[in-house]
């Protein structure tokens, strides 16, 4: 299998360990997009003092960079078969590299947002590559392993970012974070020149004469777009215009399948081949996907509000009491991902949802008084959940698939895993303040309350359900 990908000179030249050097070389560049992703929280304040913005407009910054990125993923395919890896791969890194060093020296807000969803394409596109390279270059004893490595390394970007960030904000000013990612972008230029090659999936020529699918991309687009939106309005007064955005994402994304059924049956090359749901196991995947990033990006909105408005504590205690769970997440990652390679992918991944869904049930157990050891031990259950679910999951949803599915499959299931993260930040905030309201409290309420806590309760046994419910899904990820 190891042949099919990489050009013959360059396996030759460096044997067995080639797939390493290879997977290490598209690794930094995934870090380095992670990192732009969430590091820029860091800078905001400083941001919206420096350009006086307000809450909405900072907002932006957040939200352009997470629809440029889920969207972009879909283009992914088309620009391996068209370009290569090489190309591709070297073209993202040029543009979130651009987009640093443009964010960091802009002097007009527009030029930051610009910035920010040029960075959020670069992100988009090269997220789905190294799950391709793991399928195809590794052999699937090996798999696990590399998932499991390649995850470590990948977690350990948002966990140690945001920390460096407020060091370089506090030290040079908010337009230090966005020059952060300019030696990861250098260094994996550097890296790609010397081991990715120059070949499409599967060590084919890079010539695909077909076009792009703009008229998906531009429904995909303006679904995604429609789905935040119409979600942000909901917590806002205006539930017409909230309604009329979702009803809008979902005619943008009944469209979009719709056109996308279309070009395929007249053999077109669609942004998201719909055969890959003909595959049980990829579609339980995806379902599981989208739930699981519904729940992880939820969660990771709704813990420090949590632990700051509803338990009291400060900014500093946040950062200590999740710093441990990072790190065992890490370790959790490279652990599961040898396990993956023995035991079934269903298993590890159920094992995962069951952890991540009584690490929010235990949450209801919390009180004012409650020790601060045991938020940290939930908080570490929660993460070593993730852990099992990380590297498992596109292993047991992709195995199945047809070779020249895979660049397809990665694809689709980071979109709707993205997706299903940008949904889920509105969805918690947007239930916290229904809850907080019909308990007769609000988050501008210095005081903390029973009734407080009990509609923070009432959010984490919602995020507990979508976990057992994805477990449902996660089961038929079995092989019959």
């Amino acid at each position: 299998m190891t042949s099919t990908l990489p050009p013959q000179s360059l396996s030759s030249r460096y044997g067995a360990r080639y797939r390493w050097l290879l997977l290490f070389s598209v690794m930094v560049g995934v870090m380095a997009s992670i990192m732009s992703s969430t590091i820029v929280n860091v800078a905001i304040p400083g941001m919206s003092h420096h350009f006086a913005l307000g809450q909405e407009r900072a907002q932006w910054v957040s939200s352009g960079f997470m629809v440029a990125m889920t969207v972009s993923m879909l283009t992914t395919p088309w620009l391996l078969a068209r370009y290569g890896y090489r190309r591709t791969y070297v073209g993202t890194m040029v543009l979130l590299l651009a987009g640093g060093v443009a964010g960091g020296l802009a002097n007009q807000f527009p030029l930051v947002l610009a910035a920010r969803v040029a960075e959020g394409l670069a992100a988009g596109v090269v997220q789905p590559i190294p799950a391709i390279i793991i399928l195809r270059a590794f052999e699937p004893h090996e798999q696990g392993r590399a998932s499991g490595i390649f995850g470590m390394g990948v977690v350990l970007a948002p966990a140690i970012g945001p920390s460096i960030g407020g060091v370089l904000v506090d030290l040079f000013g908010w337009r230090s974070i966005f020059f952060m990612v300019v030696p990861f972008c250098i260094a994996s230029i550097w890296l790609a020149y010397k081991f990715v090659p120059t070949t499409a999936p599967g060590g084919v020529a890079a010539a695909r004469s077909g076009g792009l699918d703009w008229r998906g991309l531009a429904l995909g687009t303006a679904g995604t777009l429609c789905l935040l939106n119409g979600l942000v309005e909901l917590r806002g007064d205006a539930p017409l215009k909230a309604a009329a955005l979702l009803v809008g994402a979902i005619v943008a994304f009944g469209a979009f399948i719709g056109w996308q059924k279309r070009l395929a049956a007249a053999g077109g090359s669609p942004l998201m081949n719909l055969a890959l749901f003909q595959y049980r196991q990829f579609a339980m995947g995806s379902v599981v996907a989208f739930i699981y990033g519904t729940a992880l990006f939820g969660s990771t909105y709704l813990l420090p509000v949590y632990m700051q408005v509803g338990l009291h504590l400060s900014a500093s205690h946040v950062g200590t009491i999740l710093l441990p769970a990072g790190i065992v997440l890490a370790f959790t990652i490279a652990v599961v991902g040898r396990l993956a390679d023995r035991q079934p992918t269903w298993l590890l991944v159920s094992i995962g949802l069951a952890l991540l869904a009584a690490s929010f049930a235990l949450m209801l157990v919390l009180r004012l008084d409650s020790a601060l050891w045991l938020l940290v031990a939930f908080a570490i259950i929660g993460r070593v959940g993730l852990g099992f679910i990380l590297p498992s999951l596109n292993l047991g949803s992709m195995r199945p698939l047809a070779k020249p599915l895979i660049p397809q499959g990665a694809s689709a299931i980071n979109f709707l895993r993205m997706l299903g993260g940008a949904a889920g930040v509105s969805l918690c905030a947007i239930v916290l303040e229904w809850r907080l309201a019909a308990h007769g409290d609000s988050l501008v309420n210095p005081a903390t309350s029973p009734a407080r806590l009990a509609a923070f309760d009432e959010v984490f046994a919602m995020l507990a359900g979508l976990c057992a419910l994805a477990i449902c899904a996660a089961w038929q990820l079995r092989e019959k």
